[in-house]
């Protein structure tokens, strides 16, 4: 691997500054105008103006990387991902555009549940092929890091067949993949009368052997209308707690639940989607550590008209990040530039904000801050390259993916011909 000389950054978003980021900080990108840097082995070894960087003498021994003026940035961070999946759920697209709701297809057993029919099918080289071309994909939009979840197995095989697709894949290729188990998904239909019983079982076996086989760092439950009761969750995130898995939550989304002050209470690292906050949650969790997990793709998807009170977080000074909650079913996008554009136009985010709660936030939330999401000295050399004149053109041009190069700890991982 060579040591990278990486100049022509018309705009270089370094994102350096206080982690997390709230409020007002939110919008501080730590820009540099013409900026350069030097990369040795997977590492940034310095960052500022281009005429300052080239005169450093390890400048003079590395490969020149070009950008000719290109806006570039850290790599995304995306950190609500459900990556491993068998198939598609286009069918029940077109039945929710003919009227039917989320909730109604779920019950006559589409939704999750017909996911977890099919993943139970399906071999783990199939679902391992599936997913590395959809990394791909990830990358070639500028992600460099990510959050993935099991979920879609419910029975003990099935879920240790998708954290161990999930392992060989964070060592195979080269996005980092940050493994977060979701056996409380939803009941699996086997326990549909019996839903404690379940609980009883992700309690007492599978979260602890999870846990001491090392096979996740993350524990979710989805806290919601249909799924799991509050009660319920917490005693499944307490378990994980006392194993060792952080907490992160589902909280919010379909119906007020208590998810969101859940999340404080056991001091989640994230909690996620939160359309139906109040107020006083909102109060609660600017006061707290918890990340604000957004996740607009879903509520578009959804043909949904209430988005995630994005400005009201940010203005309560809470965490707030973004994420693709890339699925089959409610959020099959892997487009973090999609994302934002989300996020500007349907919640009021500023470009600046939406790129911050893309990078720096989400790298909080995983406990990859020390390594990810900003471009300083000692961190991955994890960047993406965009063919625009300024940063406020990523979310602008919505739906186009103008990302021309991503590196990935110093290796060049997707390249557009320029």
């Amino acid at each position: 691997m060579p040591d990278w000389l990486i100049t022509g950054c018309s705009e270089l978003l370094t994102l350096r500054g206080s982690v997390p980021r709230r409020g007002r900080a939110l919008a501080e990108l730590g820009l540099i105008r013409d900026g350069a840097l030097l990369v040795h082995g997977d590492r940034i070894t310095a960052v500022g103006p281009r005429r300052r960087i080239e005169r450093l003498k390890e400048a003079r021994r590395a490969e020149k990387l070009d950008f000719g003026g290109r806006v570039v940035l850290p790599g995304f961070v995306d950190s609500h991902t459900h990556l491993i999946f068998p198939s598609s759920r286009a069918a029940e697209y077109e039945q929710r555009i003919s009227g039917k709701t989320y909730a109604q297809i779920a019950r006559a057993g589409g939704g999750i549940r017909s996911t977890v029919t099919n993943l139970r099918r399906a071999s783990s080289s199939s679902l391992r092929d599936r997913a590395r071309a959809h990394l791909r994909q990830f990358a070639a939009h500028g992600t460099t890091t990510l959050e993935a979840k099991s979920g879609y197995g419910l029975d003990w095989k099935s879920e240790l067949k998708i954290l161990d697709v999930l392992h060989q894949l964070h060592q195979q290729q080269p996005l980092d993949i940050a493994c977060t188990f979701l056996g409380a998904h939803v009941v699996p239909p086997e326990f549909r009368r019996r839903p404690d019983a379940y609980v009883d079982l992700l309690v007492k076996r599978w979260i602890p052997t999870v846990a001491t086989a090392g096979l996740a760092e993350f524990c979710d439950v989805f806290c919601d209308r249909g799924a799991f009761t509050l009660a319920q969750s917490r005693r499944i995130l307490t378990a994980g707690r006392a194993c060792g898995l952080v907490p992160r939550i589902h909280a919010e989304q379909l119906a007020h639940t208590g998810g969101a002050r859940l999340a404080i209470e056991l001091h989640a690292a994230s909690a996620d989607h939160l359309e139906k906050v109040d107020g006083g949650d909102i109060r609660a969790l600017a006061l707290s550590n918890v990340v604000c997990t957004l996740l607009p793709g879903c509520c578009f998807h959804l043909g949904l008209g209430h988005f995630a009170p994005a400005r009201e977080l940010i203005d309560a000074g809470a965490i707030v990040a973004l994420a693709t909650d890339f699925n089959p079913g409610t959020s099959p996008t892997l487009s973090m530039p999609m994302i934002l554009s989300l996020a500007c136009a349907q919640m009021r985010m500023t470009p600046a904000e939406a790129i911050s709660a893309a990078t720096i936030n989400p790298a909080y939330s995983l406990r990859l801050h020390d390594r990810a999401g900003s471009l300083e000295v000692g961190k991955y050399a994890d960047l993406a390259a965009f063919d625009v004149a300024s940063y406020r053109e990523i979310p602008y041009y919505f739906g186009v993916n103008l990302c021309s190069l991503t590196m990935k700890r110093g290796a060049i991982i997707h390249s557009k011909k320029r």
